[in-house]
């Protein structure tokens, strides 16, 4: 797995090292000498990795990487910081200041390769759901801001067969999140354990392999997106190094620091919430491109598609398709003396109703106005007929409340049945007879079904 990676450092020879091992692996290197310099080839290149130096001249890294994590821009490119100050202190404000992993040089060529393939790994999702989400904003259907803001405790599994040692790292979390141990999550419900934001994987258990364990987290669709924090010792480094290329997303050393272990978790638990969000949002977008806003039921666009696959399938020889119209009696008198604020809460209450009313296989739809289509797979015109009446029957036998309950209307529908025949059905054949069988029951005194045989 290729990738782009920024290098970062005031020193030549080291800059030089760094491009040279990375070259050799296949990476494309770029190359900055200070930290305004990456910032801002940072924002012209776009690259995957950045490896940031700590001390230089102009703009050190710390400061460098605060920049790069604030910006909307920068902020999903993972940054490693590369430093021969190897202390406590420092590794605590890299990662504080947004560094994803912290490299004490001179860099193990080994643990170079392995951090920087892990975060790769990340990125290239990162990047794809990006992508995506940059083509819903352009066509309108994600709006708001690029979600951030102070992270929600999390829901914390520790993994380590010694008691003792997980009942310690709890406490030290209990603070900010809301940790559970290995040995009380075998009793939650599977909801609940849905709930986990993060994993804590202990090396030194000897019950379980634990790569095994990261193996499986990361090969099952439940649980392959949870990120994986790899505790190990110091002569384990090699094993959480390789915990790392089976999907693993951080490693902290024992003995273990509180506050680096803190700020090692917030970082994780920042990205995934990153995205879960992304998700969400891509998510609500494509359910936007294919349902009406106003009511929630499915629109025209989707009544097609559907309509077509099942007609390809009735048409090969498979069980019929039918549709049935609805279509709201004199609705327009409703705008033309409530307004058209009435009018919406009568198409919305008519869509829940249709909800409540069809089967779950069937697909109700909004075809605009106040006309509305369901789809109805594997069904006779005979059933078809039936479930239209069961609405009908509902929608004149209770009055809607509008105005917040002020007043209450008798709404009535009519509605027009039609069934797919032969082979050669098309999608303008069948609404084209479902809206005659729709014109007939409104001739024919309205709210009443009538159907249109082939």
């Amino acid at each position: 797995m290729s990738a782009r990676v920024l290098v970062v450092d005031d020193i030549s020879a080291n800059r030089k090292l760094l491009q040279a091992k990375l070259s050799h692996e296949y990476f494309e290197v770029i190359t900055a000498s200070n930290g305004q310099e990456a910032i801002d080839m940072a924002r012209e290149q776009r690259p995957d990795i950045i490896l940031l130096d700590v001390m230089m001249p102009v703009m050190d890294g710390f400061e460098a990487c605060q920049i790069l994590k604030t910006d909307q821009d920068t902020q999903h490119i993972p940054v490693v910081m590369v430093t021969a100050l190897g202390d406590r202190d420092h590794r605590l404000k890299g990662l504080l200041a947004g560094a994803d992993d912290f490299l004490t040089k001179p860099v193990d060529d080994f643990a170079l390769m392995s951090r920087i393939r892990a975060l790769t790994k990340f990125k290239l999702v990162m990047d794809e759901l990006r992508s995506r989400e940059a083509n819903g904003r352009r066509i309108g259907v994600i709006e708001g801001d690029e979600p951030g803001g102070p992270i929600e405790p999390a829901r914390v599994l520790i993994i380590d067969d010694n008691e003792r040692q997980a009942r310690r790292i709890a406490m030290s979390l209990k603070q900010e999140h809301r940790p559970i141990l290995w040995s009380e999550a075998r009793n939650l419900a599977a909801k609940e354990k849905a709930g986990i934001d993060l994993i804590v994987l202990s090396l030194a258990s000897d019950s379980f392999d634990p790569l095994r364990l990261c193996a499986h987290f990361k090969s099952q669709p439940a649980t392959r997106d949870l990120p994986v924090l790899i505790v190990a010792d110091f002569e384990e480094e090699a094993k959480a190094l390789r915990a790392l290329d089976l999907g693993a997303s951080d490693i902290i050393m024992r003995p273990i620091d509180t506050e680096e272990l803190s700020a090692r978790v917030r970082t994780q638990v920042r990205k995934k919430r990153y995205l879960d969000t992304v998700r969400r949002r891509l998510d609500e977008s494509m359910e936007l491109a294919i349902t009406d806003q106003l009511t929630g039921l499915y629109n025209r666009r989707h009544m097609n598609k559907q309509l077509n696959q099942f007609l390809q399938r009735a048409n090969s020889g498979g069980e019929p398709v039918s549709v049935f119209i609805a279509d709201i009696d004199h609705f327009k008198s409703v705008n033309d003396t409530y307004g058209h604020d009435v009018g919406d809460e009568v198409l919305r209450e008519f869509a829940e109703r249709m909800r409540e009313n069809v089967r779950p296989a069937d697909i109700p739809c909004r075809q605009g106005g106040e006309e509305f289509v369901v789809i109805m797979p594997d069904t006779t015109g005979d059933m078809a007929s039936v479930v239209a009446e069961r609405l009908r029957r509902h929608v004149a036998s209770q009055t809607f409340a509008v105005e917040r309950g002020r007043n209450q209307l008798d709404v009535t529908v009519s509605l027009g049945v039609s069934t797919s025949y032969g082979s050669e059905c098309t999608i303008d054949d069948l609404l084209k007879r479902a809206d005659e069988a729709l014109y007939e029951a409104k001739q024919s005194g309205r709210n009443q079904v009538k159907s249109r045989a082939a």
